[in-house]
């Protein structure tokens, strides 16, 4: 990432403008635009948020953006591969136990059993079978006490 963010430093430092000049023609802060070119992406919550500052920062500064972030994309690449897969199954596991933690549930409620499809339907088919059932009844009813 420091390598592209030479590479943008260098662009902007070539064409005469400063961070701040920069910042406020993208309408960002001059932080953001430091940090791409220091290439401190831990600095940023989201990578699509950088891929769009990336792009917006190519294209100011005349640069072909999808060169710039294809560079981005392979350097991701690369930095995520090397992550061995007990540590990405580790952070999959606190995650998924941070989610569970954030949930409040009542002691006093179990949940709820789930059903099939299925199962719905063929009570839906119960209840109509009985419905008409009884309305065939009523009207023979009806008709034979008329007689």
């Amino acid at each position: 990432m420091l390598e592209i963010g030479e590479y943008l430093k260098n662009a902007r430092e070539k064409s005469g403008v400063s961070i701040e000049e920069a910042a406020s023609d993208i309408q960002l802060k001059s932080v953001v635009l430091e940090n791409i070119e220091n290439g401190n992406i831990g600095c940023f919550k989201d990578i699509a948020e950088l891929k769009v500052y990336l792009n917006n920062y190519a294209k100011y500064l005349g640069l072909d953006a999808e060169e710039v972030l294809d560079k981005f994309n392979e350097y991701m690449f690369e930095y995520t591969s090397r992550i061995p897969i007990k540590e990405i199954e580790k952070k999959v596991a606190q995650l998924n136990k941070e989610k569970d933690v954030d949930k409040v549930v009542s002691p006093y409620t179990k949940p709820g059993k789930k059903f099939k499809k299925s199962t719905y339907y063929f009570i839906y088919g119960v209840s109509i079978f009985i419905i008409i059932v009884i309305i065939i009844w009523s009207i023979l009813q009806i008709l034979s006490s008329r007689v």
